[in-house]
């Protein structure tokens, strides 16, 4: 009798410990929302991913009370980070089908999307971006006639060009459809493409780029395209839609590519798709500045997120391994098409 009451108080610390942990949890993600802070960084982090420094301007914030709201979002799972070179940048963590508070972190974040930012607030935002915006436009317009041999640092053209105009075939579109390539650079795959489609865009927000891609375009006899200077919000003040966009190896040269994905959305017919070709998620911080890269490529569940969140289906995907390390996604959304009753 002895024996067994010894033996069983082992077994009873043991299943109040099991019962304790999910309760432990609850703690922690409530003691995480319970504060106007928190519940203010979840806001401004809908779309976009920022740096510490950055969330420092926009909430007006000193670093280290900032870095402790974040720690303890983190440790809650509504924040995740990723390292761009020295930088941080916080994202809101996804939410996985089988989190036992999916439902709680999902209604948390509807109701923080229906507050309006503070005016200060979304001013300072779009001043980050702008000034994301202009670091990249700035190096082009002085790279401009190095951009083909500072590229081919990390990728050439003729690496995966195979396996991009695959993708592209694989999508069935007639030659009449409206395509637009965003940054064509030298234009290179803007002439492979004015052979197979008739009305092709080129859009880009570097005049120097957009004239080297005109001139290439001329040079091989295709004077029918179109070129648009700017970014995808110029692009839809034309009210064009397209059946087919691309983004060739551009999109780590964008200050918001989640803002990039809802534009598209609009520009894009129903049943149209868009192209993102560009590096996976890497550590090589020195693309900064041999190539004017913002982002150090981008993780799989980011673009799906964006195209999520932009009303598009990711359908088609394909990844590239590179002799130097890097590795190439080739990944299509589609726009559904509405269907009116």
């Amino acid at each position: 009798m002895a024996q067994a009451a010894l033996s069983s108080k082992p077994s009873r610390q043991l299943h109040l410990t099991e019962e304790s942990a999910p309760v432990d949890a609850s703690l922690t993600l409530y003691k995480a929302l319970a504060d106007s802070v928190r519940l203010q960084i979840l806001r401004l982090l809908k779309n976009d991913s920022f740096g510490v420094l950055e969330i420092c301007r926009i909430l007006d914030m000193r670093q280290s009370a900032l870095s402790h709201h974040l720690k303890i979002l983190a440790n809650a799972g509504l924040v995740s980070t990723r390292r761009e070179g020295n930088s941080i940048f916080y994202r809101r963590a996804f939410i996985a089908q089988d989190d036992e508070f999916r439902e709680i972190k999902k209604c948390v974040y509807e109701d923080m999307d229906r507050i309006q930012l503070l005016e200060q607030q979304q001013s300072i935002i779009e001043s980050i971006h702008l000034e994301r915006a202009e670091l990249s436009l700035s190096f082009f317009d002085k790279n401009a006639d190095q951009l083909r041999e500072q590229q081919g640092l990390i990728v050439k053209h003729n690496d995966y060009c195979q396996s991009l105009h695959d993708v592209i075939e694989s999508l069935g579109l007639d030659a009449s459809a409206s395509v637009m390539e965003v940054g064509p650079g030298e234009g290179l795959l803007l002439v492979e493409l004015a052979e197979k489609y008739s009305n092709l865009t080129a859009l880009d927000n570097s005049s120097e780029m957009l004239e080297k891609a005109r001139s290439t375009a001329l040079a091989e006899d295709h004077s029918s395209l179109h070129f648009i200077l700017g970014d995808t919000q110029v692009a839809k003040k034309s009210l064009l839609r397209y059946d087919l966009i691309i983004f060739d190896m551009v999109l780590h040269h964008i200050s918001s590519p989640a803002e990039t994905f809802s534009d598209c959305a609009e520009l894009l017919s129903d049943g149209g798709y868009l192209l993102v070709a560009d590096l996976t998620n890497h550590d090589q911080d020195w693309v900064r500045e041999s190539c004017g890269d913002l982002w150090l490529g981008f993780e799989d569940s980011d673009l799906i997120a964006w195209a999520d969140k932009s009303g598009l289906a990711a359908t088609d995907s394909a990844f590239l391994s590179l002799r130097n390390g890097f590795q190439i996604q080739i990944r299509v959304f589609k726009k559904e098409t509405l269907v009116s009753h």
